[in-house]
């Protein structure tokens, strides 16, 4: 047989081949990969964010609400019942964080519609940062006539707002200056400065490479970016009575109750805010109980301020402070691996690394950092006399022994250390109760191991644990509108014996916009699930104290109801809310 016959006869086997797969159905299609399709999700909503980047923006809002749509509508397609136990958790960890989102979104648009009349300009940036996306040619001459205009409104704008005269430029308001919240304008000043950030990415865009845009639009875009700082500093000083150069004024937004109860929700914690405090009060008052007993074996009898006054004064020198900081980390991390806590790998032994504080930064966190490098808080020779006492004071070396192991090995350190490296697809289900809450249950596992011996030592722990359960109750009575910041502040000194400026700094830090509502109070109330979890697991005999924190880590960052449920292998429904009340139901201290 010639090759050309040969090559013939191949083909037509080949094509009966064909024809008698397809002569059969279809196989059923495999049940879907729930991590693939956690990390698309991922990649998809970065893609979304990364291109949509104004947060008060309509577009942004529709294209999310999109797209968490679409990802329901995929989950609602899926058996649960025929995935496997490790699938269903990532189904309701995609599904509880898909839903949290939502919530975020819905709270967002609410607060833009409150400072959207002190925000009339911000349609036109957003329609030229529109352009911008979609990649269409600007038109340099309506741009310009656009930027000129605004600039135009928000003289108006401003001077009629200044003289009490809201209504009349904002068509269907009664809105009057005495009523503008001081919230909702500082608010508005930031989102301002958010557009001017956004509106010079625009510019930068097109000036130099685009002859008739540089032309038309330089000069109105100067001025636009010149009214639009002098207006974000108008809202923050006229309105919202933060005169300039203040760094010490703290005004917060509270959330309220319904959101309160929502974000509750949506980390699985099924209290009630005033449960919630009941549960701090608690913790608290048996913190006073020990810190007595630590002051009467100092001397000091029942004056515990007295005795926590005497820690205070235990300082290094400045200099010094990075040389306490290294060792009491490898310390804590001697600690974990002498009494077999958990697997510390050599790497992360050797890796860890320490950085200085700015001052700057130093506003919002009084106390050292942690994470993938401990970030040490101590005085600067640009500090007043009085910043600099504060600072060594708060950063004595009881306290710091208390905490160093809690931002690095066993805690935040380790922890992103093995998030790396196990189930990494997880990490956008991060949440402080997991993060935060890990991290303090370690401090509370090392204080009923022994580590700490001294008194002063007892002191420095028991001083964070009772800061602990004083930020469950000053950020709950601040977002349910009871507390002012000023009581916060007050409630920390009073009950914590926190120095003036570091309480200031502590509260600043919980209400300046940089972690959620429930943050502050995912120290204590994480720390007592896990240890809710550890009286089930270990003191039952189930696991030993290194398998239980190996698991923990093995499995990534979740809310902790999810990781129970995952490591002890309970049953779930596709429909899963919270219902594990993991308070009183032991020994509240073991």
């Amino acid at each position: 047989m010639g090759i050309f016959a040969r090559f013939v006869g191949i083909l037509g086997s080949f094509a009966a081949a064909i024809c008698l797969f397809c002569s059969f159905p279809l196989a059923a299609q495999p049940a879907p990969q729930m991590p693939q399709m956690i990390r698309e999700f991922s990649a998809d909503l970065y893609a979304i964010d990364s291109t949509y980047r104004v947060a008060i923006s309509p577009d942004r809002s529709k294209r999310l609400e999109r797209f968490y749509a679409a990802t329901e509508a995929n989950l609602a397609a899926i058996d649960f019942i025929t995935l496997s136990h490790e699938d269903q958790i990532d189904y309701l960890l995609l599904r509880n964080y898909v839903r949290s989102q939502k919530h975020q979104l819905a709270l967002r648009k609410q607060r833009v519609n409150e400072m959207a009349p002190l925000l009339p300009f911000a349609p036109v940036i957003e329609g030229l940062l529109a352009k911008k996306r979609l990649m269409q040619h600007p038109d340099a001459e309506q741009d310009a006539k656009a930027l000129s205009d605004m600039v135009r409104q928000i003289k108006l704008l401003r001077a009629q707002l200044d003289h009490g005269r809201a209504a009349a430029v904002l068509p269907g308001s009664t809105t009057d200056k005495a009523k503008f919240d001081a919230v909702v304008a500082n608010r508005a000043a930031m989102a301002t400065e958010e557009l001017s950030r956004n509106l010079q990415k625009w510019f930068e865009q097109y000036d130099g490479y685009d002859p008739q845009f540089t032309w038309w639009v330089k000069m109105p875009y100067n001025a636009a970016q010149e009214s639009l700082k002098n207006y974000a500093g108008f809202l923050r000083e006229k309105l919202a009575g933060i005169a300039p150069g203040d760094t010490t004024t703290i005004l917060g937004d509270p959330v309220g109750r319904e959101a309160l109860h929502q974000e509750l929700a949506d980390n699985m914690i099924p209290y009630t805010p005033e449960e919630l405090i009941a549960i701090a009060e608690t913790e608290y008052d048996w913190c006073m109980k020990e810190m007595l007993k630590a002051s009467r074996e100092m001397g000091y009898g029942d004056d515990w301020r007295a005795a926590v006054e005497k820690v205070k004064q235990m300082h290094v020198p400045p200099g010094e402070q990075p040389d306490l900081i290294r060792k009491l980390v490898i310390e804590g991390s001697d600690f974990a691996k002498d009494n077999n806590l958990v697997t510390v790998p050599p790497l992360a032994d050797e890796t860890w690394r320490m950085t200085m504080m700015t001052p700057e930064r130093q506003l919002v966190n009084p106390f050292f950092t942690g994470g993938d490098e401990i970030s040490v808080s101590y005085p600067t020779n640009t500090m007043t006399y009085e910043q600099r006492e504060m600072s060594m004071r708060g950063n004595n070396i009881p306290f710091a022994h208390a905490t160093a192991f809690h931002e690095m090995i066993p805690g935040h350190f380790l922890q992103f250390y093995m998030q790396q490296r196990y189930r990494p697809y997880r990490q956008i289900f991060d949440t402080p109760f997991w993060t935060e809450g890990n991290a303090f249950w370690w401090e509370m596992l090392f204080w009923d191991k022994g580590f700490d011996k001294t008194p002063e030592e007892r002191i420095g722990a028991l001083a964070w644990r009772m800061h602990r359960s004083a930020r469950i109750v000053f950020t709950m009575n601040f977002h349910l509108g009871r507390w002012t910041p000023q009581q916060c502040v007050q409630y920390l000194i009073d009950k914590v014996d926190f120095e003036p400026d570091n309480a200031a700094a502590e509260v600043r830090r919980a209400f300046d916009g940089s972690v959620g509502p429930l943050y502050q109070s995912a120290y204590l109330l994480g720390a007592l699930q896990f240890r809710a979890m550890h009286h089930e697991l270990v003191d039952s005999g189930k696991m030993t104290d290194r398998q239980f924190h190996d698991a923990i880590l093995h499995e990534n960052n979740m809310p902790v109801e999810l990781l129970r449920a995952d490591i002890e292998n309970l049953k779930l429904v596709s429909d899963y809310t919270s219902q594990w009340k993991f308070y009183g139901d032991h020994p509240t201290h073991p």
